[in-house]
């Protein structure tokens, strides 16, 4: 597995998508491989791509090329995207959502309460389902046009991007203890604790299993018809 990301690296990323700035983000994207962090710059990228930016198409086609090697569940939705940026005709059309992916992703695995919650369709804001509960004032009644039901999917997923982890990572001995970890009850617990010994595979971890949540809440939007607004202008 690639090391091209450190810590500053990941942060002028974020910098840049944060601070809507496309030109930073282009040139934060040279510092790591970019095959780490598809699914987190992705839409940034295709935003610079449509408004044209210096350096933008040549970047969407480095991020095409490392999602048709790569695969991941969501890969082929934000490859659509990035297509699209470029001027490419994708079909079917989806509908541009000014959602927090990660907020999304969030939701759907159950991270903080396991219960799900809702996605405002006007707004793209994700609302906890114990938020509804504690808001006396918000509407009970169901509007299809405007909120979509966010299920929470459990933990499956977490656990194969653990399996998927063990079995790139390229270090026999640390893949056996992990290995070892994830077998019985508490297998998330245990396999943070024999990750936290190692910092830079802890990092590595987290890089894979942040890009693998955010694929999968992309591809659960696409199937609702939706998708998340570029940034920098790019939708418009």
């Amino acid at each position: 597995m690639a090391e091209g990301w450190d810590e500053d690296g990941l942060r002028a990323v974020r910098g840049a998508l944060h601070g809507a700035d496309g030109t930073a983000l282009l040139a934060a994207l040279r510092r790591g491989h970019v095959s780490e962090v598809l699914q987190l710059a992705g839409d940034g990228v295709a935003g610079t791509a449509a408004l044209g930016l210096p350096g933008a198409a040549q970047m969407a086609a480095t991020f095409l090329g490392a999602l048709r090697e790569r695969g991941f569940r969501g890969d082929e939705e934000l490859a659509d995207v990035l297509r699209g940026s470029v001027g490419h005709v994708v079909k079917p059309a989806l509908r541009p959502l000014s959602v927090d992916l990660e907020m999304l992703a969030m939701l759907l695995e159950g991270d903080l309460i396991g219960s799900g919650g809702r996605l405002d369709l006007s707004t793209g804001e994700c609302r906890l389902a114990v938020a509804d509960e504690l808001d006396t004032g918000f509407e009970e009644a169901d509007d299809p046009d405007r909120w979509l039901s966010v299920p929470a999917l459990g933990s499956r997923d977490g656990y194969e991007d653990m399996e998927l982890f063990i079995e790139i990572l390229g270090d026999t001995a640390l893949a056996d203890r992990l290995r070892t970890a994830i077998s019985g009850r508490g297998a998330f617990r245990r396999f943070k604790d024999v990750l936290a010994r190692d910092e830079c595979a802890w990092r590595r971890f987290h890089r894979l299993s942040d890009e693998r949540r955010l694929g999968r809440a992309r591809a659960w939007l696409a199937e609702e018809g939706c998708r998340p607004t570029l940034p920098f202008g790019g939708d418009g």
